[in-house]
């Protein structure tokens, strides 16, 4: 996997810049402003102030944009390295706003009992909960990660959204 330099800058008065030079010269990066505003950016190769398009987000709008570009890289990993193993698949659930599970632990869904589904890791506003414990809360938004077999992942999906 290729190295990507991420620049941090930091911007007086305003908040921090991070970015990264994409393969087509853009650059893109993040605004994270001091008074908790997050803006996604992208700018010119050779002038980085010359700001193409800008984006403000909201936490909850930055956390969903990180969990939809962080997840299928994970989920790529994984598959890659279940790969010699048939029948075992992974794949990424929902938890959907009005799931039974949304602020309910991990432990209550009893997934693994019930379907032989393993839960790797949860992605949540962006950031990645490698093997949740048991008392896990789920919350409306969060992408699971889980291995197991095409029919588990079937009734996985399922329990989350019914039950």
């Amino acid at each position: 996997m290729e190295h990507v330099n991420v620049e941090v800058t930091p911007l007086p008065g305003i908040g921090v810049r991070k970015e990264f030079a994409a393969e087509n010269g853009r650059r893109v990066g993040v605004i994270n402003h001091r008074d908790g505003a997050i803006e996604l950016i992208v700018s010119k190769s050779d002038d980085p102030d010359a700001c193409l398009a800008s984006l403000p987000l909201t936490t909850d709008e930055a956390g969903a944009l990180a969990n939809l570009l962080g997840a299928p890289q994970l989920v790529a990993q994984l598959t890659e390295e279940h790969r010699e193993l048939p029948g075992i698949n992974t794949r990424q659930l929902a938890v959907k706003a009005g799931s039974p599970y949304d602020g309910r632990a991990l432990a209550e869904a009893q997934i693994r009992t019930r379907t032989g589904v393993s839960v790797v890791a949860v992605m949540r506003a962006g950031q990645v909960q490698a093997s949740p414990a048991p008392d896990f809360t789920f919350t409306a938004g969060d992408l699971i990660v889980a291995v197991g077999t095409a029919e588990g992942l079937d009734a996985a999906a399922k329990i989350l959204q019914h039950g």
